[in-house]
């Protein structure tokens, strides 16, 4: 059995969480939650590809989002591959021992790392006799998970839906029966057309109501525009601690948690930077490699406001090995929404994980190549004072702008 290991296996099994509460009624036991998901994790690396992140990386990271949405991870598999096959991702061995290791280590779920089309994850589920979720799936589902707004809530729906769509096989039971009844299906219409058009109608009705989030968007920045106000938006990967720095600067109480995703919604606030007055300071969701093109679509009324930024803090947690990774990543996905020149300052973040104090964070090797970073600790409140420097200087104009990253 070759399935993969790596020293941060033991995390997977960390997640046995609480007790189930029993309660007894005629003389029976019952359990108030269910049963926590067994998953295994599949990935593959393409030969000769030039790949940012090692697949072993990228499972790594697979497996925290596996957590984040509430599985337990008890193992993982890869294989390297000229290209993943059309009909099942993996090649005919990997995948009877896939199909084998179901005995040895009882999953009920398989995570693939990449997005599987319709046809390998139906494939797959006939093969498997298992639910088969791919990496775009975990992310909505930890999306709906989080989303507490109503714009939040109409974004990731919205992409739920373009994701099913084409997954479609025919399962009403997955359907809510809305737009349905006497009178709406077409003659000698089939289920599965059936199916397809209360999807097109929801998606319809989505696009139309967070269009009307993004008119209201809209008129919310022009009048900002006409106060004289400027923004600043927090981005950088997930978890790198944008929300624990906006709480730091504003004394807001935006939600904070060591998991991937923990904010999702947007969050604004007021606040006043020496030697240049009110700004407003904006935490937006967090990037993620492989960020679905369906989750940056129906995010589009919400990353607008980076648009309108006046400048961009790229908050880096510097303490991650895979930091460079991280910070292409965010660049390619700043270049793909058209704001690779936006006025940018590189936030080194959690100093205070490798310094014993805020005066011996300048003496710390650099581990990350940027030009002319800020280095700070959003948790103890370390270097705010050159960070509110820099960001004056921006907004004025001077200093210089990196792009870049060099290890």
């Amino acid at each position: 059995m070759s399935a993969w290991r790596k020293p941060w296996y033991g995390l997977w099994h960390g997640i046995s969480g609480s007790r189930h509460k029993e309660i007894a009624i005629a003389r029976k036991t019952h359990h108030t939650r269910p049963a926590i998901e067994r998953a295994i994790l599949v990935g593959v690396e393409i030969k000769g590809a030039r790949n940012t992140w090692s697949v072993e990386d990228s499972l790594e990271e697979l497996a925290l989002l596996a957590v984040t949405a509430g599985a337990k991870v008890v193992g993982a598999l890869v294989q390297r591959l000229q290209r993943p096959t059309p009909a099942y991702y993996l090649g005919k061995g990997k995948l009877e021992e896939l199909v084998a290791l179901r005995e040895e280590v009882g999953y009920d779920v398989v995570l693939f790392d990449d997005e599987l089309s319709p046809i390998q994850q139906r494939n797959l589920e006939q093969a498997l006799d298992v639910k088969i979720i791919d990496r775009t799936a975990l992310i909505l589902d930890i999306f709906a998970k989080r989303a507490r707004t109503h714009e939040g809530r109409l974004q990731v729906e919205l992409a739920q839906h373009e994701y099913l769509l084409p997954r479609l096989a025919g399962q009403w039971s997955h359907l809510e029966r809305l737009g349905g009844g006497i009178g709406t299906r077409g003659p000698g219409e089939s289920q599965i057309e059936t199916d397809r058009r209360i999807i097109r109608q929801k998606i319809h009705r989505l696009q139309k109501e967070i269009e009307g989030v993004r008119k209201h968007r809209a008129l919310y920045r022009r009048q900002r525009t006409q106060s004289g106000i400027p923004l600043i938006a927090l981005i950088g990967y997930t978890n790198s601690g944008k929300s624990t720095l906006l709480n730091s600067l504003s004394n807001a109480d935006v939600f904070v948690e060591d998991k991937l995703f923990a904010t999702l919604d947007p969050t604004t606030r007021r606040i006043t930077i020496p030697g240049t007055g009110e700004v407003l300071i904006t935490d937006t969701v967090g990037f993620i490699q492989k960020l679905p093109h369906a989750v940056v679509a129906a995010f589009g009324a919400t990353l607008e406001e980076l648009e309108e930024a006046a400048l961009l803090l790229h908050v880096i947690d510097i303490t991650h090995h895979n930091a460079v990774e991280q910070c292409v990543t965010v660049d390619k996905v700043l270049t793909e929404l058209g704001l690779e020149s936006k006025p940018r300052v590189a936030v080194l973040n959690k100093l205070d994980l490798l310094a014993p104090s805020e005066e011996d964070i300048g003496d710390l090797p650099r581990a990350i190549e940027i030009e002319e970073p800020v280095l700070i600790s959003a948790a103890k409140g370390w270097g705010f004072n050159n960070l509110q420097e820099k960001i004056a200087a921006k907004l004025a104009g001077s200093g210089s702008h990196n792009t870049g990253y060099v290890t």
